[in-house]
């Protein structure tokens, strides 16, 4: 039954105060007298007994602001959610998980609040955020002042093909920098799949580099890891190209998005490795179990499967 209007009300107020009956009332604005006699009770004049229509719009929203609200971030649920988050799960995938669990979840919206909310207390929430709470610097912002490599292959000669992320072994790469530039860290990212591959490097040097990712790529050998178009952001050395047997197309200077896949996990990877973060304490092992639980993270774009299951379907 639908609640009584501040237009019902004004009806009410003048046809009591011409003295009709409860009956009559009831029957004008279309409501059971029962349904009349509590919007009398309830929001009538306490003192006089009078019943104003003004008073009792004002009464009535009091009482709906007052009203107990049904809380549906639980206790549990909120429980859950800062265990997603300290597993490193953005709030879209604790979102994207439960609804294919058949569980019951707020918004990611409302899991952000939260984060936001447990920041101003003095939580630490935020951390586990990709971002770290940081706002995104504008595309194209900063102005190129780095020189162009000799013999770079432009990205926009890349095969159109790459594009459609379909087929296993159209790879990305780049280096994560260590405190003061000491260490690094190869990333290697296949687009189809999303999987990737780590692998700890003393500096960033073209032919160090050209080592660990032939070392790193002994894993995807058997799958077929050598198709005509891989993005690097670094000039590698003519002897890897040949080892390879890669070609190699080059994102424009500041433009990280056209590698944009390999830039999310190198994102996803600073939540494990803060950026000032001394490279040289970092062990082989705990680089594997980064690379793990990251190939073992559900994915938005794979309907929140993990890349480990795209990686299967796509090399049977």
């Amino acid at each position: 039954m639908s609640h009584i209007t501040d237009e019902q009300r004004c009806i009410i107020e003048r046809m009591k105060e011409a003295g009709h009956q409860q009956q009559a009332i009831a029957q004008a604005i279309g409501k059971s007298q029962s349904a009349l006699s509590r919007e009398l009770r309830r929001n009538c004049d306490q003192r006089s007994g009078s019943y104003m229509a003004d008073l009792a719009a004002r009464k009535s929203a009091q009482r709906k602001k007052d009203k107990p609200k049904a809380v549906r971030f639980t206790a549990d649920m909120r429980a859950h959610v800062e265990q997603l988050l300290q597993r490193k799960h953005s709030p879209e995938q604790i979102v994207g998980i439960a609804q294919r669990e058949g569980r019951d979840m707020v918004s990611h919206e409302r899991i952000y609040q939260h984060v936001w909310q447990d920041k101003k207390r003095g939580g630490s929430l935020h951390e586990q955020l990709r971002t770290r709470g940081k706002r995104y610097r504008k595309r194209g912002a900063a102005k190129d002042s780095r020189g162009i490599i000799i013999g770079r292959v432009d990205i926009d000669q890349r095969p159109a093909v790459v594009e459609k992320r379909e087929r296993f072994g159209d790879l990305e790469m780049d280096t994560i920098i260590g405190k003061g530039h000491q260490g690094a860290i190869l990333t290697i990212n296949d687009r189809a799949s999303g999987m990737l591959l780590m692998h700890k490097v003393k500096r960033k040097e073209a032919a160090l580099v050209a080592q660990a990712a032939l070392r790193a790529l002994r894993q995807w050998k058997p799958h077929g890891t050598r198709s005509p178009a891989t993005t690097a952001k670094s000039r590698p050395p003519p002897a890897y190209r040949r080892r390879t047997r890669l070609d190699f197309f080059f994102a424009k200077p500041y433009r990280s998005w056209e590698r944009g896949s390999n830039e999310n996990l190198n994102g996803l990877i600073r939540q494990y490795f803060p950026k000032k973060t001394d490279f040289r304490t970092i062990t082989h092992q705990q680089i594997r179990a980064v690379q793990n639980e990251l190939n073992s993270r559900p994915r938005k774009r794979f309907d929140y499967d993990s890349p480990n299951t795209i990686f299967e379907q796509l090399t049977q």
